[in-house]
């Protein structure tokens, strides 16, 4: 294991554009992580509308191609379909960590109920599907101009063992630095 690169599976946002978008938060990220880390950004399918099905299947070719450890992280609407997939799926690889940002939260209880948005809730009992021993991690800016600020507690509420990271004058893409992602990503075991 010396030696070897550690998987990152990076899940973009939705809508026109979002993957290119999101090339710089990546950029921040591999660089933040350095070569010890190999960042994987698949494009996902239908960026200006996302299904949950399609998302989801891509998901799984992309770990198909990934035969050990791997970190999940998602972006918005990435995010969200990313924390319902993991709470949805007994997951055969090893999961070091899973690391939210900026993610939209959907339901009737304070998040989201756009068209088609039954899709994204989470299973009621969400925390107790992942396993116990991977971290979460949850980043939001108070400025975000996409997502409301306020979705970060209702996740927090939903996976109360998480870590919160709430920033300030960040905006949706968190100017485009995760250094502090990277940080906990370093810092996992």
């Amino acid at each position: 294991m010396k030696g070897m690169k550690k998987h990152v599976l990076f899940i973009q946002g939705a809508g026109q554009g979002a993957y290119k978008e999101d090339e710089k938060l990546v950029s921040s990220l591999q660089h933040s992580l350095g070569t010890l880390y190999e960042v994987h950004y698949p494009a996902m399918k239908n960026e200006d509308d996302p299904s949950y099905e399609t998302w989801v299947s891509q998901i799984k070719e992309e770990l198909a191609t990934l035969n050990d450890a791997v970190i999940f992280i998602g972006h918005s609407v990435g995010a969200s379909i990313l924390i319902k997939y993991l709470s949805d799926t007994e997951i055969t690889e090893t999961v070091l960590g899973i690391f939210l940002i900026a993610a939209p939260f959907w339901g009737n209880d304070g998040g989201w109920t756009y068209e088609g948005y039954e899709a994204l809730v989470l299973p009621h009992e969400s925390a107790s599907k992942l396993p116990e021993d991977v971290p979460i991690f949850l980043y939001h800016s108070r400025d975000d101009e996409i997502v409301p600020f306020a979705h970060l507690s209702l996740y927090a509420k939903k996976f109360p063992r998480a870590s919160v990271c709430e920033l300030d004058g960040r905006g949706h893409q968190l100017n485009n630095d995760l250094s502090e992602v990277a940080n906990d990503v370093k810092k996992l075991r």
